[in-house]
């Protein structure tokens, strides 16, 4: 008895997530045009993209080519000196076409809600299309929406070339799904926060 009602906590706010975030999960061809999209982080050991980030990255270039994004902001970690997830992340959306002057860095994104928070607090966004795995979306959409920001998501499926790890972030979607529920509540401050950054509204300025 005690075991279900543990998994039945556990599932309610995921559940919720996704019923309530279905209408704003789209393809990339049927992704509304909007300025900004916004991708998160997935790791960037050695310097190099985890294959999830490849895959939300090369999602990201595919909707800057498609005209569905006219910016992108890189959000993630670089809490350490030797670790810089947006660089990397900025790195391989040059690689794979999309102009420097459009890719806006986030240093501080170093969990779903603080890039959310970030997002439309120090950069700004109103509106954004959320650029992250399929089993992510429900609870990166919840969020930023929570956080202000009328957020579209499209989601890359990373069953193909990283089943384990799809795997076990499913699973740990369950314990992540609780945290959201308490960052909605409890609406906590980012880790960093700080002065308005400009860099959106430059990078919008650059030439395509």
């Amino acid at each position: 008895m005690l075991s279900a009602l543990g998994v039945y906590v556990l599932l309610l706010p995921l559940g919720w997530m996704y019923v309530g975030s279905a209408r704003h999960r789209v393809s990339a061809a049927g992704a509304p045009a909007m300025a900004v999209g916004l991708v998160f982080g997935a790791g960037a050991p050695e310097g190099k993209p985890s294959p999830m980030l490849v895959g939300r990255l090369s999602l990201a270039a595919d909707l800057y080519r498609r005209g569905k994004v006219q910016v992108l902001l890189v959000s993630g970690d670089n809490s350490r000196s030797h670790y810089n997830e947006p660089q990397v992340m900025r790195d391989y959306l040059v690689g794979a076409g999309v102009p420097r002057d459009r890719i806006v860095l986030d240093y501080a994104g170093f969990d779903t809600w603080d890039s959310c928070v970030r997002a439309k607090k120090i950069f700004g966004i109103d509106r954004a299309i959320l650029i992250t795995q399929r089993f992510h979306l429900p609870r990166a959409l919840t969020l930023c929406r929570s956080a202000g920001i009328d957020a579209w998501g499209v989601g890359d499926d990373s069953r193909p070339y990283a089943p384990i790890a799809t795997a076990a972030s499913y699973v740990r979607e369950l314990p992540a799904g609780l945290k959201a529920a308490f960052d909605l509540v409890v609406r906590p401050d980012p880790h960093f926060l700080g002065r308005r950054e400009p860099g959106i509204r430059q990078a919008l300025r650059a030439p395509r």
